[in-house]
């Protein structure tokens, strides 16, 4: 254990070795509408566009699709492209199983010539699993506008794939709802965090994301409402230019692994001004992403907001957390890694202006991480972890130690700067403030003008 109360002080480590350990459906038929009239044909001037095969982004097997119903002809549009589901057999009463309808409303307007909009209206819906896929016509995706509320299917054998809502192979997609309206409840409290596998690991056997994007770029996520979903409840996968804000993802403290968003293989990822209170991490940035930035998030409950290197992946680069308030979570800002991990690299990341609230552990690097303790803990990680910059961190924090830094000694962290820490610790007539713990090899730390 070692106290800090330092003022201007710079203490460089060229190698810095010690040894104190912390403990530390099938589809719906009486979604559809009656049988309609065969559809309109296509005017002249925008003849059918060939099939063109559908990419997956790279790195990312397809994911299975749920059986689905023969699609309902096309039913009539407004003026403006706005396609309602409820005009192709939606029913919005919170018991008729509507993804025909939903699919049949997106292949419409998926396929329509101008601007579209798939348009849910207020109501209550029961969705099953659904995958808006493209590329549409002129590869120009739809928008999608919500403005009533989704329930999933509750029972995990309705789902043969990992998601309950996907988005794939998507160009210029905006989806939208509203302050009181856009709300989509997965039901995981029903029957998956109930799941054996839940309660008996760190992990659930099986995952259900509620809104997965894969593959999507130049794509904008606002003004909707997420809600305990079976698994995370918004992920970017393979994806790229995409801004989410004003979004609100709420789940129980306890409920087993309901990260807020989750991002990998994504770049440039802007998440801000929104609200994320769930049982896992707030954030969590995987493997393969770059040029993430993070900022006016209201983070908890939770575990905070995470960057996490799993087994033989691709880089983390460029990482910005910043403007943020992180209250009565598990941890604050956290780095992770596996023992055994074999070498990759995470480094310039930057977490800079952030409040934290009665927070468990509110700097922490892990490089033992291992929840569900049957790891090779004999093996160190390779993962290198370089260029971090923690700046302006204020708040109060309930364990003995504010920054723990569990270091590989096969791959010594390097440059580390604190700057401008000031955190206090909750205990009463403590005899001493500010305890840093520090195992494993550290090349270069720097702390400055610093409390805890």
């Amino acid at each position: 254990m070692m106290a800090f109360s330092l003022r201007n002080i710079v203490a460089f480590l060229p190698l810095f070795h010690a040894s104190i350990v912390v403990a530390t459906l099938p589809s719906c038929q009486t979604c559809g509408s009656p049988e309609p009239s065969p559809p309109a044909p296509e005017p002249e001037a925008f003849p059918p566009e060939p099939e063109v095969p559908e990419p997956y982004p790279p790195e990312l097997a397809p994911y299975p699709e749920p059986d689905q119903s023969p699609e309902p002809s096309e039913a009539p549009i407004d003026d403006d492209g706005v396609f309602d589901v409820t005009n192709y057999g939606a029913v919005a009463d919170g018991g008729t199983e509507c993804s025909s309808a939903f699919s049949a409303a997106w292949h419409a307007a998926c396929d329509y010539p101008w601007n579209s909009t798939i348009y849910i209206p207020e109501g209550t819906f029961l969705v099953g699993p659904i995958s808006f896929r493209g590329p549409c016509y002129n590869d120009r995706s739809p928008n999608v506008e919500i403005r009533g509320t989704l329930f999933a299917l509750s029972s995990l054998s309705s789902f043969k794939s990992s998601y309950w809502i996907s988005f794939k192979n998507l160009q210029g997609l905006t989806l939208i709802g509203g302050p009181e309206y856009g709300k989509l409840d997965g039901q995981g409290a029903v029957e998956a965090w109930k799941e054996p596998s839940c309660e008996k690991s760190a992990r659930c056997k099986k995952l259900i994301t509620s809104i997965d994007f894969i593959n999507v770029s130049h794509a904008t996520i606002s003004n909707i409402t997420l809600s305990n979903s079976k698994g995370f409840h918004l992920g970017l996968h393979g994806s790229k230019n995409i801004k989410i804000y004003n979004v609100k993802i709420i789940a129980p403290e306890d409920s087993p692994n309901t990260d807020g968003i989750h991002v990998s293989n994504s770049s440039n990822i802007s998440i801000f001004s929104s609200t994320i209170g769930v049982g896992d991490d707030c954030v969590s940035i995987g493997p393969g992403s770059k040029n993430v930035s993070v900022s006016n998030i209201r983070c908890g409950p939770g575990h905070g907001i995470s960057l996490g290197k799993y087994k033989n992946e691709k880089d983390v680069v460029g990482i910005n957390v910043r403007n943020c308030t992180i209250n009565g979570t598990e941890n604050g800002i956290r780095m992770k890694t596996w023992p055994g991990d074999r070498p990759s690299n995470a480094y310039n990341m930057t977490f800079e202006d952030i409040v934290m609230v009665n927070v468990s552990n509110p700097i922490i690097i892990d490089q033992e991480y291992c929840p569900s303790h049957k790891c090779k803990s004999n093996e160190p990680s390779m993962v290198k972890l370089k260029d971090i910059f923690i700046k302006n961190i204020n708040g109060t924090y309930s364990t003995k130690s504010a920054v723990i830094f569990l270091c590989s000694s096969e791959a010594p962290c390097e440059n580390v700067q604190l700057v401008n820490i000031n955190l206090n610790y909750l205990v009463p007539n403590s005899p001493r403030q500010g305890r840093l713990n520090i195992k494993g090899f550290l090349n270069g730390l720097q702390v400055i003008n610093s409390r805890f």
